[in-house]
């Protein structure tokens, strides 16, 4: 399957209940992230500031997931996200309609991202 031509034709692919979710994801990065570019990286919608990927965003199945496009930035905040329920892997955290990443949090963790891409 060829990579999206763009996050509205990814959003288009999805469940109507994910493409509900990642559209208002999609929202809250940019509004984050106001001078990035949107594109599209490892077939996934995301955001590109300073031509590093600074966050992602993709559905799945059971849950969809953020991407800071790093296997650094999540291992920061193991502990807060397992508090909170929330499922992750090295580089990608799990949300849900019903476990969403909390504002502060995803601030943070994008934050760590920029910080870690200003450092290369």
């Amino acid at each position: 399957m060829p990579a999206p031509a763009s996050h509205d034709a990814y959003l288009a692919g999805q469940s109507p209940a994910h493409a509900a979710l990642l559209t208002a994801f999609r929202a809250r990065l940019a509004a984050l992230l106001p001078e990035a570019d949107e594109v599209i990286s490892y077939a996934m919608p995301g955001f590109r500031q300073g031509g590093k990927v600074v966050a992602g965003y993709a559905g799945w199945v059971k849950h969809c997931s953020f991407y800071p496009h790093s296997g650094n930035v999540v291992p920061q905040f193991e502990g807060e996200l397992a508090a909170l329920g929330l499922g992750f892997t090295k580089s990608a955290v799990h949300f849900t309609a019903d476990r969403p990443i909390p504002e502060d949090l995803l601030r943070r963790m994008i934050a760590a991202r920029r910080a870690e891409i200003a450092t290369k």
